[in-house]
């Protein structure tokens, strides 16, 4: 509690000066969340519409030929 208290009145005391203006805070701000957001999405191992895309199609013809090869296993 005590660090976030005095993180507030540094800040509100830069602001006071004039020396650090909502346009900056704004800015350090949205840099901040764009960095954790980067974070995240590099932890979860994303991948992109297009990859998943190719390896859907990858699946699903190996599903099909699968269901051919046992297809031609129970005729036997």
């Amino acid at each position: 509690m005590k660090n976030s208290e005095k993180i507030l009145k540094s800040i509100s005391s830069l602001i006071e000066n004039g020396i650090l203006t909502s346009k900056d805070i704004r800015k350090e701000i949205t840099t901040d969340l764009k960095f954790k957001k980067d974070k995240i999405i590099n932890k979860l191992e994303l991948v992109s519409r297009e990859e998943f895309e190719v390896l859907k199609k990858i699946v699903q013809k190996q599903d099909a030929t699968i269901k051919k090869l046992l297809k031609k296993k129970l005729k036997r």
